[in-house]
Parts: structure tokens; sequence; C-alpha cells
């Protein structure tokens, strides 16, 4: 879903010396629109030391970013609603891209029920094509990265390993928690399990700008948590769920290292030495990303849809309160180090992460088809309760006084 880490996101809000500024349509948003100075992360937006305007930074012009630097006068507000200027620098195809990326819910909510009611519609994107999609997605975040992305998480090791280890220590502990509390059967507890022990979605990145969260430091923590998940994964789910029926860590590691890692490498260094070429690829990956993310949601819907009508209550209740356990934990673990900002980015992060990649490798890797469900039901779970999160949290200020966690 690497579309999604690379959005257009409208109205948003953002803080800088006391004052609250509103800003109209942002250029897309990776972790390289994120280094200008007198930067504020959450927004993506240069300040002026005047005060009087804003610039928003783009480091690769291409048809997906504004031309940099594009102003926008505003006026600065404590908290009050008032006129948003709407820069004239995005085209045609970059609101349509818009629009469908921040509509996203809406989407898997479609997917949903073509994938349950209408399961032929969708269950023709099997495993080696799901693997060819899955992998596309993975080389389109690959695409937004550079050398200088992994550098900055080096400069922030504490922020950045916070939320690595609340994705993999505080989810698959709760995965186990609920699987042995709840007595599920061995399948259903070690899918669930399988689940909480992948790593963030890209689709987290969207529910982090939506939230005001920190934008920049959600792309950081989904790449290094997707780059550990070549060990973590497969070792957790072997420490967790090795009990309850045999785990092949071994091939576990090794698609995951073909499925995200391998994609991811190609993308970042394709983006590095081949940067013009990259730029007209990534005119086309958002609306493909959009579409894959679609298909990768509701096919593992469709392929599950019997044993959902059948079980369906039975089987939502324990990956919806993994998911909702993970955005509390994530939230309030964080709170005890970290600003309101920081602590909302950890939070989603924990609570999103790629139930596709589970699906994948439980239907790999488990004779059981049952392994697979808890994947299924969380793709739904992820999108909806993040986003609903992300837009609770959108109406709630961020402090005046937040503290800043974050060294660009």
């Amino acid at each position: 879903m690497a579309t999604l880490s690379r959005f257009v996101v409208k109205n948003h809000d953002f803080h800088k010396h006391g004052a609250v500024y509103r800003g109209g349509p942002s250029s897309l948003i990776s972790s390289r629109t994120l280094r200008a100075p007198h930067l504020d992360v959450r927004a993506g937006v240069s300040l002026p030391e005047n005060g009087k305007g804003l610039a928003i930074q783009s480091k690769q012009s291409s048809p997906l970013a504004l031309s940099a630097p594009s102003r926008i006068l505003c006026n600065a507000a404590a908290n009050v609603p008032g006129d948003i200027p709407t820069p004239s620098g995005m085209n045609q195809y970059e609101r349509i891209i818009e629009t469908l990326t921040t509509l996203f819910p809406v989407w898997v909510i479609l997917g949903t029920i073509i994938g349950i009611y209408k399961p032929a519609a969708v269950t023709w994107l099997e495993t080696d094509l799901f693997t060819v999609g899955l992998g596309f997605l993975m080389l389109s975040m690959g695409l937004t990265l550079t050398f200088e992305d992994f550098k900055r998480c080096l400069r922030n090791p504490w922020t950045v390993g916070v939320g690595f280890l609340a994705q993999y220590l505080i989810k698959p502990m709760l995965g186990f928690a609920i699987a042995m509390t709840l007595k599920l059967s061995a399948p259903l507890a070690t899918g669930l399990i399988l689940v909480s022990c992948c790593p963030g979605g890209q689709a987290s990145n969207v529910a982090t700008y939506i939230s005001k969260g920190n934008v920049a430091l959600s792309v950081l923590m989904t790449t290094c948590s997707t780059i550990g998940a070549i060990v973590m994964t497969p070792l957790l789910t072997k420490l967790l769920a090795g009990q309850l029926v045999p785990v092949d860590a071994v091939g576990l590691a090794i698609s995951t290292f073909q499925v995200v890692l391998v994609p991811t490498v190609v993308g970042v260094l394709a983006n590095e030495f081949f940067p013009k070429f990259t730029s007209k690829i990534i005119s086309v990956t958002p609306l493909i990303g959009v579409i894959l993310t679609t298909l990768l949601c509701a096919s593992p819907i469709g392929q599950v849809s019997e044993v959902l009508k059948a079980q369906g209550g039975q089987l939502i209740f324990p990956v919806a309160l993994l998911h909702a356990a993970a955005f509390a934990l994530g939230y309030w673990v964080s709170k005890l180090s970290f600003g309101e900002s920081t602590s909302r980015t950890i939070s989603i992060e924990c609570g999103m992460q790629s139930s596709a990649l589970g699906f994948l490798l439980a239907q790999k890797h488990f004779t059981n088809p049952l392994v697979a469900v808890p994947s299924a039901v969380s793709v739904v779970c992820m999108a909806l309760g993040g986003s609903g999160l992300a837009v609770f949290w959108r109406n709630r200020p961020i402090p005046v006084d937040d503290k800043d966690d974050f060294m660009e």
C-alpha cells in the first residue's frame, strides 16, 4: 500500500511557535518531503522566519508533487476555523489520487461486501498473483525512500526504537494473551499470533497524517518494522505459536525476504541511482497502488467468506480486541516518554500492520486454511479502526507546547 505512504490530504492543521496554521491541500507526503528549514514534520510544511507565509517543499519534482516552492498565504489563529486557500499546483490527476487515497476505508468496506457476497469477483487473486501484488506495493514503498531516510533512523534511535518495540513486543504479546484467554482453537490462535507479529502497514501513514501525528516518523517506523519482519515475524511466530502447531520459521523468513525485503531494496536503489527513471514510474504507482490495495483487502475476505458467514461474530471479536488493545497500549506507553503527536503516531503504527502479509504467509506455510482467517478479518478491523481513531484525533488539537521528539 505504498501509495498510502505518499498521499494528498486536505485542510491540515499544524502548530508552530504557539500558533495554529491552516493550510490547503499539500503535496504528496513522503519522507523526503519532510526535509526543509523550519519544518513542522507533522504537516510537511516549511515556515519562513517572518511567519507571513508557508512553503511546501519537495526534493524531487514529479507529476505527483507540487512544484517547489509553492506558496500559500495564511493567517495564524488559535484553533479557529478560517478560509482555506487552495494552491494551484495540483493537477486533475493528483486530485483524483487524493480522493481515492483518502477514501481508503470506503474501498475496504466495499471490498469486504464484495468479498463476502460475490467472492468470485476477487478470489482470482490467489497465492501467486497475491504475492506479485504485495511485492509491487513493497517496491512502490521503496521508490519513495532514499539512503538519507535510514540515516534519519540513526538520528532518532529512541523514538524509532520505541515504535519498533511496540510493533514487535506489545502487539505479539497481546495476540498471544488474547488467543490463550479466549481459548481459541489452535489454527485460529496461530493465525491471530501470526498477524500480530507482522510489520506495520503503509496505511498507517495515512492515518497518522489525518490524526495530526508525525508523518516522517510514521514512514520511518513502517520502513524499519518492514525490514525487521524478515527476522522478527518468523522468530516470534515460532516462539509464540510453535507450541500450538508446527511452524516453519525458515520458510516464513524466506517468504518474507522475497516479498518484503527484495522489492523494497530494489525500489530504494532505483530511487537513489536512477531518480529520473523513478520519477516517471511514481507518476502511475499511486493509482495502481489504490487498486491493488483494495484487491489485497477484498481477496482474503472472499477466500474465507464461507467461514465468516458461519462464524463471523466469533472470529471478529478477538481480532477487533487485538487492534483496540494495541492502539490503546501503544498510545499510553508512548505518553510516558513522548509528546502527544509522537504518541499518536506510535499508537497508530502499533495498531495497524500488514495484514495482507500475514494472510499470504498463512496460505503458504500452514496447511489448515483457518490460520489465514484472522489475517483476513484483520484487514477490515485494521483499516476501519485506524481510520476511526485518526478522525477522532483529528478533532482534538495538538497542544501548542507539544514536546518535539523527532530530529530531522
